[in-house]
Formats: C-alpha cells, sequence, structure tokens
C-alpha cells in the first residue's frame, strides 16, 4: 500500500544565520539578507546573501575540516538542526535514507587545489581533494555525522537539486523502502573562479533582486543549505510526532531545449504533472513559492506557465518569491523554499516579495507584495523550481491541521 509522506523536522542554513528561526523570521519581517559584497579584483558583482560570520573553526575540528568542504558543513549543520527538530533520536536513523541535492558540488575545494597548483606553482594538492569536493561528498557526510545508514546519494540538477532530493525521498517513502529521509539541498557558490563565471553569465544583477516588477534586472547568489526530514505518515503518527505538513504530490520535466532560457512548454508540464500526481484539481490550490528569480526571461515564463495551467483560478493564487530576501542559493534555494511553503502551511503566513517598484503587464498575478500576508485558508500550496538545464520539479504540500 502506498505511504503518505510527511514533513517532520526543518533545518536551514542562510544569510539569515545558522538556524530555522532565523530564515523563518528574517524572510517573514522583508528585510532582506543580501549585503554589499567585499570588492573583488575584476568582479563586476556588488551583492550577495552571504553567511553573516560563519567561523568554520568553531564548529568543527581541523581534522574534521580537512574532510569537509564549506558545501557539507552548511549541510551537515541543517541536517543536526532537522533532526533535532523532529525529535528524532539520532540512535534510530540506522535505516534512515539521506539524499541531499547540490547545483556547484565542492568548488570551495577545486579552487584552493588548482589555486596551489596554477598561482603557487606546487606540485601537488591535498590528497583527499576529490572526496572533499565531490558532489556525493554531501551526502556522505550527512550521513556520517548523522549516523543515517539506509541508502544515500547526491542529486545534482543545477537549483531544482534540493527540490529533486526531497521527490527522491518522497518516493523511496511511498513504495516502503524507508520510514524516514533526510533530504534536501545546500550550496556554497562563492570562490573567487565561480563568482567570475557567474559575472560572465550576466545573469547576476547590481540592482535589487525584483521579482516580477517590471524594471527586474537579474538575480543576487546567495548561500546556504535547506534540510527535511521526512516520514511515512504511519511512522510519523506512531511516535507523536510534528507534522509541518504533507506531501501529495510532485511533477518532473526537461525542457529539452535552451541550457540557460526557461521554456512554457517544460515549466507547464512540471505543473501539470503535480496536480495529476496530487490528485486535486488546479483551483484546490491556494498559494504557490515561485522559483522568481528575476531575471526578465523566467518571471514573464513561469507567470504564463501559471495561466496555462491555472486558468482564472491564476488571479485567485496568492504568489511569492523569497530569492531577494535570501538570495538564489542554487541547489539549496528549492529545499530552502520547500521549508518555507511548509512553514507557510504551519503557520498560515506567506512572506512577502520585496523590492517590487513598476507593474509589468505580463507579470500580472497576485505576488504578495511588500509584507508577509496572514491567510488561514492555505490549505494546498505548490513550490517551483525551474533550473537551468531545462530541470524543473514542482512539489505540491497539503495542511494537515
Amino acid at each position: 500500500m502506498k505511504q503518505d509522506v510527511v514533513i517532520t523536522g526543518l533545518g536551514a542554513v542562510s544569510a539569515y544565520g545558522l538556524d530555522t528561526t532565523a530564515f523563518w523570521e528574517g524572510i517573514c519581517s522583508g528585510n532582506s539578507a543580501i549585503k554589499p559584497l567585499q570588492p573583488l579584483e575584476g568582479i563586476k558583482m556588488t551583492k550577495a546573501a552571504k553567511l553573516p560570520d560563519y567561523a568554520e573553526d568553531e564548529l568543527f575540528t581541523t581534522t574534521e575540516l580537512s574532510l569537509l568542504d564549506r558545501f557539507s558543513q552548511l549541510a551537515i549543520i541543517a541536517a543536526q538542526q532537522a533532526v533535532l527538530d523532529s525529535n528524532l533520536d539520532f540512535d534510530d536513523l540506522k535505516n534512515t535514507a539521506t539524499i541531499i541535492g547540490s547545483g556547484g558540488g565542492g568548488k570551495h575545494t577545486d579552487e584552493e587545489g588548482y589555486h596551489k597548483l596554477y598561482k603557487e606553482g606546487k606540485s601537488r594538492v591535498h590528497p583527499l581533494m576529490i572526496p572533499k569536493g565531490m558532489h556525493s561528498a554531501v551526502a556522505s557526510s550527512v550521513s556520517r555525522y548523522l549516523g543515517s545508514k539506509g541508502p544515500a546519494f547526491s542529486v545534482a540538477s543545477a537549483c531544482s537539486s534540493g527540490a529533486h532530493a526531497v521527490i527522491q525521498a518522497a518516493m523511496m517513502i511511498q513504495l516502503g523502502i524507508v520510514d524516514v529521509a533526510i533530504v534536501g539541498g545546500s550550496d556554497a557558490p562563492f570562490p573567487y573562479g565561480l563568482v567570475k563565471a557567474w559575472d560572465a553569465m550576466r545573469v547576476v544583477t547590481n540592482d535589487a533582486c525584483r521579482p516580477f516588477s517590471k524594471d527586474r534586472s537579474g538575480m543576487i547568489l546567495g548561500e546556504g543549505a535547506g534540510i527535511l526530514v521526512l516520514e511515512s505518515k504511519h511512522h510519523a503518527q506512531h511516535r507523536g510526532a510534528r507534522i509541518y505538513a504533507e506531501i501529495i504530490g510532485y511533477g518532473m520535466s526537461s525542457d529539452a531545449g535552451h541550457i540557460t532560457r526557461p521554456d512554457l512548454a517544460g515549466m507547464s508540464q512540471a505543473l501539470e504533472s503535480a496536480i495529476k500526481n496530487a490528485a486535486i484539481q488546479p483551483e484546490n490550490v491556494d498559494y504557490i513559492n515561485a522559483h522568481g528569480t528575476g531575471t526578465v526571461a523566467n518571471d514573464r515564463i513561469e507567470t504564463m506557465a501559471i495561466k496555462r495551467i491555472f486558468g482564472d483560478h491564476a488571479k485567485h493564487l496568492a504568489v511569492s518569491s523569497s530569492k531577494p530576501l535570501h538570495g538564489h542559493a542554487l541547489g539549496a534555494s528549492s529545499a530552502l523554499e520547500i521549508i518555507s511553503t511548509a512553514m507557510t502551511l504551519y503557520t498560515n503566513i506567506i512572506p512577502p516579495t520585496i523590492n517590487h517598484t513598476t507593474d509589468d503587464e505580463e507579470c500580472d498575478l497576485d505576488y504578495v507584495l511588500d509584507k508577509k500576508r496572514c491567510c488561514n485558508n492555505i490549505n494546498i500550496a505548490m513550490s517551483n523550481s525551474f533550473a537551468f538545464g531545462g530541470l524543473n520539479a514542482v512539489i505540491v504540500l497539503k495542511k494537515t491541521r
């Protein structure tokens, strides 16, 4: 029999700080965590959402740091939070799945190694450069720190990585492969070489990130990790766990087209598949946590896809984007946004879309502008993730109380 899947633990590391409370209160406040970026030679980017006052040597030993890239460190911190929040016993994680997504993997490790080779002229790199920097290092590291000995692997699908990890884990629980899964995404995209690469793409703005505003001009990079504990509803209820929300459906698609330009058909297919998988009607959805990057193309196409799938109901949907608040944390963003969506259902609060200045006739939905909205009638919500490469993932959550 297919198992129902619920969210029982949340862990967030973001530019607001190292805990979920700071993240949730920060995005609900409408005060952005995006700050000026310390000037770097040859870098045009002037703003970013970086962790404030992060001191890795206060959280991990020197021996531990020799095996932990920054993206793994952030995931471990968030995962420990999520398990504590779920009230699971750390000694009872033996058959727990660990699935962590990342868009970039261990870029800090790569940068350090290549700096030694090409800048300092060294003949050797650190002997643990490969296991420290590989994409799957994050899943291995979280599994090792938590003692979770069930299936463990990583997912890489750009900024849909966290969402794809959640979907993969939900399917495993539904099939009865595991009862519990630790899932999410983590990225730390601020090594010099990677920032230089983002500069070259010309999708990052030095203005404010302004999703759905007519004068929007791009995204702003962030870093962090979002980790969730998923359980079968039976397992959660049996132990009396607090439930934030239930995962009732998901949809995935590939644009099979341009590697960076969003595609209306691909987005629409993912939305439609999610509604069908959830066994609901479009008019049953009350709120959408949008991908909402603040780029000219994404926001217009995402709006078009919502209107195509939801028809007349689109004008009655509340829609918001939290990226101008916590930055675009790549593979972690989709996980952080699923956490936000679950918290919206749990608290009846929708975080705002900030920095809107001018209405756009092509972006004409209810974007919950400027300040949070309290709504007692939100029962079903969606979280959208539409990544570079045309890798789309949509998750449908339902209120459980």
